[in-house]
């Protein structure tokens, strides 16, 4: 994800978002009813503060999250997006866009709060009929012409440009490659592409439609459906067909070639790289479908549609887990200081993420350390299975450190609050390798079968939902036959890093202190 862990033992470039490339072990990075019960229970209660605000002037609303209390909003549960962009051949002039949403109302609304903060709108419709809008915060609050009834279908259009981040601005969004443009929305970033319901809590089905002029090709998230050539223009169709969160939206615009090839049991692999570049990354591409296939040897079917690549010509400081696309800077593959293992163990992570993250999303954004452990878990058997740096000895290293770790981002699944205007400071060591140590212990303490038989249960019941910490536990407790909430609960939120079961020599390193 947006900070891809950089281990003991891997090279000393350490990506961590905006930039900070320095210091060894940093950062780098439901469906139907039951998501619309889930996604109930988490606003039930925020529902309040959203009728109370009907009489109220327009405020800006989230559905509780701890880390991001405006985050998200209550009232709806979105069904589908059908996102329409039209590019102009400038990555730096904002893109025309039409955004249609298609939810059910949890509550009777006679306002819409949607997270919209970076473009101009033009027009809101509720059904066909024109809607006042105006701006609260980071929210484009809608009031339709009547109160909607609770249990009701909408449908919302909002048409509205769609602007690219300022050149050098690391939060996200559009982010701009030397040949067009391409997304990274995590973690509460898709809100500056379109309107939308931020939260991954609330996931839905995506169509994306993408007009460029000749000479570009343009990439999404999902299959193609259709091309569409008129002019001097094309315009892509793409169609999920797993529900996705927001902050996974993928579209790439760029002078690209897409590469395509076979995966396990015909999995159609599609990779986006600039065209000029195609031969040099086409060595580092074609490990693609043996990374899946070891991938589902330990955790079952690969969980979408497709998969692939996408390597952008940009500095953008990470990888990110976009769904069935995953964005790469390009660097990473052609800076030669990279040893191979390394780069193949990052490729892993990213994979792992449409496992876990993905498919199986968070409930909160407290819940972080269950996609980003378990990305770092699988990154390091790979190293480990490939390149013989051993599980064992990331494990120790992680283990002196984490008591700093905790001390500094909070517990694996308890993480500090970001700064002010550094929400993307929740990815820190504490949910990498940190929550990779969590999974360690509990292996140690269940027996690897059982751990196995876990992790396959978990991708499987909670695939294409959301999910939380306690839920895991759960789980973890059911599978071993034995209650694991006290065992877990220590690891996941005491402050002080517990023993390592199995390796009683192990202890925490203190921080050194500089002389001066």
């Amino acid at each position: 994800m947006p900070l891809t862990p950089r281990s003991h033992a891997q090279p000393a470039r350490v990506r961590s978002a905006h930039g900070d490339r320095s210091g060894s072990g940093a950062l780098r990075r439901r469906t139907g009813a039951s998501r619309r019960r889930t996604a109930a229970a988490l606003l039930a209660s925020a529902v309040s503060v959203c009728l109370l605000a009907a009489s109220a002037p327009a405020a800006p609303l989230g559905v509780g999250d701890r880390l991001f209390p405006y985050l998200g909003n209550p009232g709806y549960d979105v069904a589908s997006y059908d996102l329409s962009f039209t590019y102009s051949g400038s990555n730096s002039k904002p893109l025309t866009a039409v955004t249609t949403i298609d939810a059910w109302t949890t509550t009777e609304l006679d306002r819409i709060n949607l997270d919209f903060a970076h473009g101009d709108v033009q027009s809101v419709e509720v059904d066909g009929r024109p809607a006042a809008f105006s701006s609260a915060g980071e929210d484009l609050v809608v009031t339709p012409d009547g109160p909607l009834p609770g249990g009701s279908w909408m449908r919302i259009t909002v048409r509205h440009t769609s602007d690219p981040v300022p050149a050098g601005d690391r939060d996200g969004g559009w982010v701009r490659t030397a040949d067009g443009l391409a997304m990274a929305n995590q973690a509460d970033v898709a809100h500056l592409v379109f309107p939308c319901n931020d939260h991954p809590s609330d996931k839905a089905r995506f169509t994306i439609r993408v007009t460029a002029p000749d000479g570009y090709t343009a990439v999404a998230n999902g299959l193609p459906t259709d091309v569409d050539r008129a002019g001097r223009t094309t315009t892509w169709t793409y169609r999920t067909q797993h529900p996705m969160a927001t902050e996974l939206a993928q579209v790439s615009i760029g002078r690209s070639t897409v590469l395509r090839r076979s995966g396990p049991h015909g999995l159609p692999v599609r990779d986006v790289v600039p065209t000029q570049d195609r031969a040099a990354l086409e060595p580092w591409l074609k490990k693609t479908p043996a990374q899946i296939a070891w991938m589902e040897d330990r955790v079952g079917p690969y969980p979408f549609e497709t998969y692939g690549i996408l390597m952008a010509a940009a500095d953008t400081g990470f990888e990110l887990e976009t769904q069935t696309l995953s964005l790469f800077e390009k660097d990473l593959f052609t800076e030669p200081a990279y040893p191979k293992w390394y780069v193949e163990s990052i490729m892993v992570h990213e994979l792992a993420h449409q496992w876990f993250g993905d498919s199986v999303s968070p409930r909160t954004w407290s819940d972080l350390w269950l996609n980003e452990g378990h990305a770092t878990w699988y990154e390091a058997l790979y190293a480990e299975a490939k390149a013989g740096r051993t599980l064992d000895a990331r494990m120790k290293a992680a283990y002196g450190a984490s008591d700093r770790w905790r001390a500094a981002g909070g517990p694996p699944a308890l993480p500090k609050a970001p700064k002010p205007g550094q929400k993307i400071g929740i990815f820190r060591p504490n949910v990498y390798d940190g929550a990779a140590l969590v999974l360690y212990a509990l292996r140690q303490e269940i027996g690897r079968q059982s751990f196995e038989t876990l992790e396959r249960a978990w991708v499987q019941q909670h695939r294409d939902g959301t999910a939380t910490t306690a839920d895991f536990v759960r789980l973890a407790s059911e599978i071993s036959g034995r209650d694991l909430g006290g065992f877990l609960h220590d690891w996941l939120y005491a402050e002080k890093t517990p023993p390592m079961p199995g390796h009683p020599d192990w202890k925490p390193v203190a921080a050194v202190v500089p002389v001066k």
